[in-house]
Formats: structure tokens, C-alpha cells, sequence
């Protein structure tokens, strides 16, 4: 694989096209090595770079898709919650012209009142 070129892991979504979890060549390298190492120190096997490989791909494919659900429905809520409080998150007064000073900002704040 040449420098620079992403080898990409497929993460299964039934019924729909494959996912992929795209890690460029350093990192699936420091990803194989993690895995290689928790296995030596916490589980007492020694395994090849190869078989450390397939066990992050089978990982990849069978856990990530929860990691990436959890991520969607996070930023779904994230987004539900602002969009519904977003007139009274952010409010621009119109007719400031006159009653501007010098030192005040006429930037976006807060409603009145709020």
C-alpha cells in the first residue's frame, strides 16, 4: 500500500450500502500495535501483526455501528434541541441605527427579557 493511501475497514449496515471505517496506513499501524499489546499484557497471548489486523477488522465491523448510532443520535438531539429554542436563542433587534453608540456592539444577543 503506498504512502498516504487509506485502508478501509467495512462496517455493516443491513440493507443498506457498506460503511467503512477509513483509517489512513499510520494509524491502522498504531491501532494493530494497541491491539497486539492489550492482548500481551492484559490476556497473556502473544499474536502476529496479521491476526491482531483481523481481530480489529472483526471488531470494526461488528461493534463500530453501535459507536457511529450513538454518535447520529447525539448530534440528532444536539441539533432537535437548539433548532427549537433557536428564535429565542438568538435574537437581532431591528431599528438600533439611532440609538447606537460608539462603544455599544450591534452584533446578534440575547431577546429581551430573556
Amino acid at each position: 500500500m503506498r504512502a498516504g493511501r487509506r485502508r478501509t475497514t467495512p462496517l455493516s449496515r443491513p440493507g443498506k450500502e457498506t460503511m467503512s471505517l477509513d483509517l489512513s496506513r499510520e494509524e491502522r499501524v498504531e491501532a494493530v500495535h494497541s491491539v497486539q499489546r492489550y492482548l500481551l499484557e492484559e490476556l497473556d497471548l502473544d499474536v502476529s501483526e496479521m491476526q491482531a489486523g483481523f481481530l480489529l477488522d472483526y471488531f470494526a465491523k461488528e461493534f463500530a455501528p453501535f459507536a457511529y448510532n450513538k454518535g447520529v443520535a447525539d448530534a440528532r438531539q444536539f441539533l432537535l434541541m437548539n433548532a427549537e429554542d433557536l428564535a429565542n436563542t438568538y435574537f437581532e433587534e431591528g431599528m438600533t441605527y439611532w440609538r447606537s453608540t460608539a462603544g455599544s456592539p450591534r452584533g446578534v444577543r440575547r431577546k429581551p427579557g430573556r
